[in-house]
């Protein structure tokens, strides 16, 4: 099952970002499959301990029967309130792979794909929260031309904006058919894959408040890690890679980095490898997924 569902990318550099000790404390915020998980599972002796975090009920049925990992089926960014209740203060590594899983995507009732026709739903945990749908019924014309340009880095981010609150007026947008009918006449020929790739991309995004919750995962990650414990993420797009990137270079999302009397920066975390880790050719051959892959890894002060 996990096989199917999902398969890690670069598997081996982020076990070489996170420096695994075998008694060590880890976490995976985003277990999907469970590939990269278990992959730590291999690397740590009987004290080690692995806690494991993914809100989608799917990644459930993957979980191993392992007494050294607690699997928390919440959002990460809740990571430092769901670690100490499980008795966990401070890790030795955290691990964050953000991208969708193939599984998701291949599912054509939670709406991920723009391959199948599917209800406008895009919610990463479906017990809660606002689906595409929604969005698309109830966003003024301002906040949509906002996600599509912010989040989807879409052109005619207003003209799609304006099309779908003109449309909405005659019968609700529901459906993937129904939307892709809608905003037909604004998709730019021989670009219709990447351009509709772009605006599911942003109502995904909105739907699962995406960046939001890796701003604030990131700066919990800081907080949980020990002296020399090891930050791994993988970002699929340029917006989470971005923050990941200033992040680690500033401790901050923007601005400059901050300096004490001396000169010297105060930044909470050291690059370990200046350039984001990208998949090599050969992996991207066996897993398309690993294209847009970026890596980063960082080491706490």
């Amino acid at each position: 099952m996990a096989s199917e569902y999902h398969v890690p990318v670069m598997l081996a550099e982020c076990m070489e970002g996170l420096d695994i000790k075998p008694d060590g404390v880890y976490v995976d915020v985003t277990f999907g499959g469970g590939g990269h998980s278990r992959e730590i599972l291999k690397r740590l002796g009987p004290k080690g301990r692995l806690i494991a975090f993914d809100q989608d009920e799917d990644a459930q049925r993957n979980v191993p029967n392992d007494d050294r990992l607690t699997f928390i089926d919440q959002n990460f960014r809740f990571l430092k309130n769901y670690c100490r209740l499980y008795g966990v203060v401070s890790v030795d590594g955290i691990l964050a792979d953000l991208g969708v899983s193939s599984h998701q995507f291949d599912q054509p009732e939670r709406g991920f794909s723009i391959r199948f026709d599917a209800d406008l739903d895009m919610r990463m945990n479906q017990a809660e929260g606002i689906t595409a749908a929604e969005v698309l019924a109830k966003y003024s014309e301002e906040d949509l031309h906002r996600i599509f340009g912010m989040y989807g880095e879409i052109q005619n981010a207003k003209s799609l904006a304006r099309v779908i609150v003109t449309a909405r007026l005659n019968r609700p947008i529901l459906s993937v058919a129904d939307f892709k009918a809608v905003i037909s006449k604004l998709i730019p020929r021989g670009k219709e894959n990447k351009y509709l790739a772009q605006v599911f991309q942003a109502l995904r995004i909105e739907v699962n408040s995406e960046l939001d919750v890796l701003r604030d995962f990131l700066e919990q990650a800081v907080d949980m890690l020990k002296p020399a414990g090891r930050l791994v993420v993988m970002s699929y797009h340029s917006l989470e890679d971005r923050l990941v990137k200033n992040f680690i270079a500033k401790g901050k999302f923007s601005g400059e980095v901050e300096k004490d009397f001396f000169g010297n920066e105060i930044k909470p975390m050291d690059a370990v490898s200046r350039k984001a880790i990208v998949a090599s050719g050969e992996e991207i051959l066996l897993n398309s997924r690993a294209r847009s892959a970026k890596l980063r890894v960082a080491e706490k002060r």
